[in-house]
């Protein structure tokens, strides 16, 4: 059986909420950082250099928000680990990428990068309930099933939060009490890493830290970014809205028929004629993934529950190139899966996990109020 993702739950100053996060996972947080450090030894990275190319990360991140440095030391020292291993978990697509700019080792067109996934909002005129239904599958390392968590972050100073994220991460994808959600999808263009930017992990937490979609909207739209990605943004009040982001603009997309479906392609026609969407030989099969999700949507019928998105993500056409992606290796002999299937019911203000779901049917239910409940297994 497939272990469901443990819950943190954590509350105090964000260095309190990180040694309680790094305290409570410890194994898992020095998966995530063996998964991505060892990146950097195969680069050529000695300790000397691996510092201080992270260092110019921190930094970054530090001018963006000093509490996230505090956080991320707590983590670091909950975990007994080191500051700088954290910084690289949650900034690892930016630092694996500035260091094979740095050793000029370009990514090659058969390698599969980061985020991958099939994303959908269900606005409440489409909804069975009458309630948003945010989700998404995550496709990336299926060795990331060892390291995923689902935190609960209780703030002060802000609306509590729930993030499906990486051990040692400060968000993925995730929803607060406010009723905003957020998934993202990987996408890539010629304009990535020609500039400096704030981690996309980053931008993501600093939207689950807002009491309004506005200024969501504004994190997304406006950080500068070192590479692209799509960033799905939904509020518990009945709107959705997608953001094709390149590193220095944001393309939006506007639901249609009640619904926003979106993999890791660019689809936006003023942002096609500006960017060249350069991760097409990455992700070839994005162009049926979204195609196959909103179909079996549609075909679900006018009002969609919960189980009709789950059912679309679990479709395995293609296989094992398809929305729900069995474990498999890829050409660099790395198993690549469909890491978690996160099904997201913000006026609930509940999240359901299934780890693995090609070969897991079996959802947890994490709250923002409540504790964790194991489901029964999803219908076929």
């Amino acid at each position: 059986m497939v272990q469901p993702c443990p819950f943190v739950d954590v509350s105090g100053t964000p260095y309190e909420r990180g040694r309680q996060h790094g305290a409570a996972v410890p194994a898992r947080v020095k998966r995530s950082i063996e998964l991505y450090g060892g990146q950097l030894g195969e680069l050529g990275y000695d300790a000397k250099a691996k510092s201080a190319l992270i260092g110019e990360f921190a930094k970054e991140i530090e001018a963006f928000g000093a509490h996230y440095i505090e956080e991320m030391r707590g983590i670091a020292d909950g975990a007994g680990v080191a500051l700088e291993d954290i910084v690289m978990v949650n900034a690892r697509t930016e630092v694996i990428a500035k260091a094979r700019l740095v050793k000029n080792k370009p990514v090659e067109a058969k390698e599969e990068l980061d985020d991958g996934c099939t994303g959908a909002i269900i606005l409440p005129e489409r909804s069975a309930s009458g309630e948003l239904i945010h989700g998404q599958n995550w496709d990336w390392k299926a060795e990331c099933a060892e390291t995923a968590i689902v935190l609960r972050v209780r703030r002060d100073d802000g609306p509590d939060f729930l993030t499906f994220v990486e051990a040692g991460g400060l968000a993925r994808c995730g929803m607060n009490a406010a009723g905003i959600s957020i998934t993202a999808n990987y996408l890539e263009s010629e304009r990535d890493f020609t500039q400096a930017g704030v981690p996309l992990a980053l931008i993501r937490r600093k939207v689950l830290e807002q009491e309004h979609l506005a200024f969501a909207i504004k994190a997304v739209a406006t950080t500068p970014k070192a590479c692209s990605n799509n960033m799905m943004l939904s509020t518990v009040k009945g709107f959705g809205i997608d953001f094709e982001c390149a590193p220095n603009e944001a393309f939006p997309l506007y639901p249609q028929d009640g619904m926003i479906v979106h993999a890791n392609h660019w689809v936006g026609q003023i942002a096609l004629t500006k960017i060249r969407d350069t991760g097409i030989p990455r992700v070839p099969e994005s162009f049926y993934r979204d195609w196959r999700v909103r179909k079996l949507l549609d075909e679900a019928g006018r009002k969609l529950t919960v189980d009709d998105l789950k059912q679309a993500f679990f479709d395995d056409f293609l296989s094992p190139y398809s929305v729900c992606r069995p474990a498999r290796p890829n050409e660099q002999g790395n198993l690549s899966a469909t890491v978690a299937m996160v099904i997201m019911q913000p006026a609930k203000g509940i999240m359901e996990v299934a780890p693995l779901p090609a070969q897991n049917r079996v959802f947890t239910r994490y709250s923002l109020t409540e504790d964790p409940v194991l489901l029964a297994e999803a219908a076929e």
